[in-house]
């Protein structure tokens, strides 16, 4: 092997493991055990089993790892699996309600091109989603959290969803609006 295991693509360690280097896959969740905890304490933010629920995401990536495709990315792969198991939770504890018909989908997103707008906005959001991220719908905090605290791209998001491109941008819009409520609402009452 003329690489080392530290310059090895995440796709590169999924097709040694699926051609029986079982454990390699160790180092997958090496590489990607905080981001999953993170994500999951983001997204299921009053659950206490999350360090089982991320557990399990690891298992079932492992017991499905030959049905990746390694053209693809590996790291979009296991947000979706991490994402099938926290919509599982959710609709199995019944506590935060889950929707199937998005008019998102039917609405156009157009995205700002001003840098110093995006700056300022991402250091504001910063601040709020902490304050605010487990008041919201979970179709808008997902997509924050992958965004902003696991800076995957709209592309990416988009196929962990299973949304389009565009629905991604206004659920990100919307969830910054609806934040923006919360927080101002939140820092009327200090």
């Amino acid at each position: 092997m003329s690489k080392s295991i530290k310059q090895l693509s995440d796709e590169d360690i999924a097709q040694m493991v699926q051609s029986g280097k079982a454990n390699f896959f160790n180092i997958l969740v090496k590489r990607y055990e905080a981001k999953m905890m993170r994500y999951a304490k983001k997204f299921l933010f009053n659950h206490n089993d999350i360090e089982d629920l991320v557990q399990e995401v690891f298992i079932k990536a492992y017991t499905n790892i030959q049905s990746f495709d390694a053209s693809r990315k590996f790291s979009a792969w296991l947000y979706r699996i991490a994402h099938n198991e926290f919509i599982n939770l959710i609709k199995k504890k019944g506590k935060e309600p889950v929707s199937f018909f998005d008019i998102d989908v039917l609405l156009p997103h157009y995205a700002s091109k001003e840098k110093a707008d995006k700056d300022v906005n991402e250091k504001e959001l910063r601040k709020m989603l902490d304050k605010c991220l487990n008041k919201i719908n979970p179709k808008y905090r997902e997509p924050i959290i992958l965004y902003y605290f696991e800076d995957l791209s709209y592309k990416e998001i988009a196929g962990i969803l299973h949304i389009p491109i565009s629905t991604v941008g206004i659920r990100l819009k919307r969830g910054k609006k609806i934040m923006r409520s919360i927080y101002q609402k939140l820092d009327n009452r200090i």
